[in-house]
């Protein structure tokens, strides 16, 4: 049954050292409030999992805190190269990190075999590809039923899980709405998880068709951080922050300004600057 915690506090009681961890969001509502605390609590020799690993896992693989990554693509969306996650696997400044990459289809296909409790998924897939020969957990199963030769994955069980998400009413149960990716498998898949919300509401009233409404009982932790996907979006209370996923094509690229920055805006930084940033970010925007 969800709790209602401070981000700190949500943090240190469901994040652990060696954690398998997936902070998910699909452009749309992506943690970045919570996945820099769990930087400011330092948090060590983290396995990473999601599908699109963007500026975030970007400055938590920069801190050192990441010991192996697994993903279906990884990049500065619509800029370039994520300069720390380059680094750590060419270099291995800060340290060596281990990679383990999949196509979109076998990671959300794992997701769901996870929030199944299956062991393993069976999909379509990975057909005259390479992909394959460099990873072992890419194999095949033979059906028994019709003799088809079809592609499977480990499910996807996080110790924890980390999603942003518009709502959470009085009782804990969170909604959804947009681009909702693999946030509620992720939830489902794991042992722990935390969910930031942009505000709790008494009743989530009128609704998308495509909403999403995890039940308290599926949810560990609940947060009110306003902002606290920003510099991606929410719908319907901030929009994408374009300007920074270009400027953080600078920031990042060498190690002594990533680091500098991240002391100054993460480090020293807090849960309430979300607000602020998002603030400032929705009034030029307008």
């Amino acid at each position: 049954m969800a709790e209602f915690l401070s981000l700190p506090d949500a943090v240190a009681r469901h994040v652990r050292d060696g954690d398998t961890v997936a902070m998910e969001g699909f452009t749309h509502l992506i943690p970045y409030a919570a996945g820099h605390e769990v930087i400011r609590q330092k948090k060590r020799d983290l396995t990473l999992i999601r599908m699109t690993p963007d500026i975030l896992y970007d400055q938590l693989i920069g801190m050192g805190l990441v010991k192996k990554l697994i993903f279906s693509w990884a990049g500065n969306p619509g800029v370039g190269s994520l300069h720390r996650m380059r680094d750590a696997v060419e270099n291995h400044w800060p340290h060596k990190l281990e990679i383990e990459e999949h196509s979109h289809a076998a990671m959300a296909n794992a997701f769901e075999a996870g929030a199944a409790n299956l062991p393993f998924a069976v999909f379509r897939g990975y057909k005259g590809v390479d992909l394959p020969k460099v990873n072992p957990n890419i194999r095949s199963v033979t059906c028994p039923y019709t003799g088809e030769v079809l592609a499977t994955v480990p499910a996807v069980r996080p110790d924890v899980s980390i999603i942003h998400a518009l709502k959470a009413d009085r009782e804990g149960n969170v909604m959804l709405e947009g681009i909702v990716g693999v946030q509620k498998e992720a939830v489902l898949a794991a042992k722990r998880s935390i969910v930031t919300v942009e505000e709790i509401v008494e009743d989530f009233g009128p609704r998308n068709a495509n909403a999403v409404i995890l039940p308290s009982w599926t949810v560990g932790a609940v947060v009110k951080v306003q902002g606290g996907a920003h510099p991606s979006y929410a719908q319907g209370y901030y929009k994408r922050d374009n300007a920074f996923y270009i400027g953080w094509d600078t920031i990042s690229r060498e190690r002594e300004t990533f680091l500098k920055w991240m002391d100054e805006n993460v480090i020293n930084s807090g849960p309430d600057a979300f607000a602020a940033q998002a603030r400032r970010f929705a009034v030029a925007a307008k």
